[in-house]
Formats: C-alpha cells, structure tokens, sequence
C-alpha cells in the first residue's frame, strides 16, 4: 500500500501545503523525508511534535541545503500553525478586455494562498495574473497548475511555462536555473522576491517604475506590446 493512501485528510493536505513552501520539492519525496523523520504512520500528532533540526537532517540531510526559512514555514503547516484554509482563500478575477488598460503589461504572480506571492516556480499551485497600468492594477485571472504527474522535469517546465507565456514578467519566491532559462526564453522577465508578500503591497512599487523611467528591458515591453504576447485569456488559461 502506498503511504499516502494511510493519511487522514488533514495530515495529506497540511503535507501538501509543507511540499508547496520548499523550492522544487514534491509532496513525495517529502514524504520520504518525513517517514525518516518520525516513522510510520504519519499523523497529525507526530508532526506536531517535529524538530526543525530533525527535518533538515532526516534521509542523510536530503533539506540540509534549503534555506531555514522555506523549512520553517513549511514546519508551520506541518504542525497546523499556518491553517488550512489557506489553501481555500481564493482571489476572484475581474472582467477585462485587451486595450481597457493603455500602456499596461500582464504581470504573473506565483502563489498557493489569497491574493500573495508566497510561491515557488516549481510547486506553486496557481498563477495570479494581473494587468498593471500605472494608474490602475487589475487581476484579471488565475491560473490553476496541474501537471501530468507523469511528466518529466522537463516537461513540468515547460508547461508552467505556457500557463503565463503571454506575460512580460514573473513574479516567484524562487526558481532553479534551467526553467528560468525557460522563462526568459519565452520573453517574461523573471523577478525573484524570497520573502513572502501581499501581492497589493508589491503592485504600487511597479507602477511607481511605470510612472517613472522604466529600466530598458520594461521600456521595449511598454512600448512594443507584441501581439503574439497578448492572447485571449482563454488560449491557455485554466482557472481553479
């Protein structure tokens, strides 16, 4: 029997939440982890009594390179700290029709929960996208990921990828080397920010740039909008 099959509900789901805040770490291999860390069965109890110490150096030290604050928040949500309802607490999209926002460019947030930028590249359950113009900021969809998982690293990448290939820039927590490559091939602009924030708290800072004299890279954005960059919403969005 699968290990995941003897879970209760909430043990899953607080597992799935922790997998979400580690950069480029399944749900499986931190199972893996965990059943290292304090054996079989997995419960609710036993991960409350979980050391940060411990899961950094569960299956040889397989998270001793991850950044004690990705292990401290997905300990958090390990130990039911951080709740549930997170996960459920989704921002709703507003009408919007090409050319309503002049001068404006889409702009991609990776998230898990509201209406923040809390997600890596990698594992984020959605995109938050937004069209930022300098005097108006609209979310206009969202964008659920789910992968084949079936699929090659490789292909995990690259349909990411397509999920915000009609955006100018990408907004992540973090995000590994061969799918930024991915990113910036497509021609979205990757900006990593590694702590969490409110997407709102973000949004007046880029349309302070937009205001002002934008960096070279955004200027051409602003100026050219190509049109192959600016498809219907429907061609490759999938809401949650």
């Amino acid at each position: 029997m699968k290990i995941s099959q003897g879970l209760s509900r909430t043990t899953a789901l607080r597992i799935g939440l922790a997998a979400r805040a580690l950069p480029e770490v399944t749900p499986k291999r931190l199972l893996g982890v965990l059943v290292d860390a304090v054996g079989l069965p997995l419960s609710e109890q036993k991960l409350a009594g979980l050391a940060l110490t411990t899961l950094r150096t569960a299956r040889d030290g397989e998270f001793a390179e991850i950044d004690a604050i990705y292990l401290k928040q997905a300990l958090a949500y390990l130990k039911g700290e951080q709740g549930e309802s997170l996960a459920l607490d989704l921002p709703q999209p507003q009408p919007y029709q090409d050319g309503e926002l002049p001068s404006s460019i889409r702009v991609a947030f990776a998230s898990n929960s509201g209406e923040r930028l809390d997600g890596h590249f990698g594992s984020c359950t959605r995109f938050l996208i937004y069209q930022v113009a300098e005097t108006e900021a609209r979310l206009i969809d969202r964008r659920s990921v789910v992968e084949p998982t079936t699929s090659s690293k490789d292909e995990q990448n690259a349909y990411r990828v397509s999920l915000v290939s009609d955006c100018h820039i990408l907004y992540v927590i973090s995000i590994g080397g061969p799918p930024a490559a991915k990113v910036i091939r497509a021609g979205i602009h990757p900006i990593k920010h590694s702590q969490e924030i409110d997407i709102h708290a973000l949004l007046p800072k880029l349309q302070r740039v937009l205001a002002g004299t934008p960096p070279p890279w955004l200027a051409k954005v602003m100026g050219t909008m190509l049109e192959e960059k600016r498809l219907p919403l429907g061609v490759r969005a999938r809401s949650c």
